[in-house]
């Protein structure tokens, strides 16, 4: 008698596990979060058609994405702090962005995925940052 075989299962890449975790927690039902969640999503369509070496749909749709998330958060930050004290935030994040869609112009997988670490630390580290400001005393 033979045992039997474990279930397998299968999850989809993450991408942004820090952005979509803390946007959840300091901004659940806000654009932020809905478009972290969005953006997640076209980054593992996109890696998959890295992988695969097509050009499907997500690659062509995740530069907008990440755009609309920056848009996000800046509207989450407010147009004053985002363009003042967190112009660094801001910085970080259009970097490591210009990275990614480098990336996937030269279907560099490799280079995709360690720009979407950074990418993933800077708007979770700039939605906390403004959580904290939000919820500090004037």
């Amino acid at each position: 008698m033979t045992a039997p075989r474990p279930a397998v299962s299968y999850r989809e890449p993450s991408f942004l596990p820090l952005t979509v975790s803390t946007a959840s927690t300091v901004a659940p039902r806000t654009p932020v979060h809905a478009m972290a969640t969005r953006v997640d999503i076209a980054a593992a369509e996109c890696w998959t058609a890295l992988l695969a070496g097509c050009d499907a749909a997500g690659r062509t749709r995740l530069p907008g994405r990440l755009r609309e998330l920056a848009e996000a958060t800046s509207l989450y930050a407010g147009i004053t702090w985002w363009n003042g004290d967190g112009a660094c935030h801001r910085g970080r994040i259009d970097r490591a962005r210009a990275r990614i869609e480098e990336a996937v112009a030269d279907r560099d997988g490799a280079d995709f995925a360690e720009a979407f670490v950074g990418y993933d630390q800077a708007v979770a580290t700039a939605l906390v940052r403004v959580h904290n400001r939000l919820r500090s005393p004037r």
